[in-house]
């Protein structure tokens, strides 16, 4: 069985300043993803990325709140990390391995930080990973326009740390 993992789809990353590229289609995927997940009896966790008290982070915040536009029906398990590895310092695993999932789906933001950290992460922690080729993305960096971000991790994620899948080719 696999789960779905859904990372960081909060309030300020997606409605920030910074605009991640393609934020309303990356909406639409993740909302089919939900649906096949509940579909076929998957479980569904998403992550919200917080910080220390105060802080722009703060688990307050409604910037680090999960935005209204994904559609969640209140079977989803929702949990707070404060690494980019969804798997550190969380009671992730242990809830997966004791649910018997196999594999986790992993999509959401930001592709270079916590997608790519937990990808890596996934397997060490026991499980197999698959990436949603077109289920994550980031804003542009000073160097690197977000699509090719999201290129170069589709790429380098692929075989060793994960399989890289579209959407629509997925099944649960």
């Amino acid at each position: 069985m696999y789960a779905l993992l859904i990372l960081d789809m909060q309030v300020g990353l997606l409605h920030g300043p910074d605009k991640p590229q393609g934020g309303e289609a990356l909406l639409a995927t993740l909302n089919k993803l939900l649906d096949k997940a509940r579909s076929a009896g998957a479980p569904i966790f998403l992550a919200r990325h917080i910080g220390p008290p105060g802080s722009p982070l703060d688990a307050a915040s409604p910037l680090t709140q999960l935005v209204p536009e994904l559609v969640l029906q209140g079977d989803e398990v929702i949990f707070e990390k404060s690494r980019p590895n969804a798997f550190v310092r969380t009671a992730l695993a242990d809830q997966l391995h004791a649910l018997g999932v196999q594999g986790v789906v992993i999509a959401g933001m930001k592709t270079q930080y916590c997608v790519d950290s937990t990808c890596r992460a996934a397997r060490d922690s026991g499980f197999d990973a698959v990436l949603i080729a077109d289920g994550h993305t980031c804003s542009d960096t000073p160097e690197l326009k977000a699509e090719a971000i999201v290129a170069h991790h589709n790429a380098s994620l692929a075989g060793p740390f994960c399989r890289v899948i579209p959407a629509e080719a997925w099944c649960f």
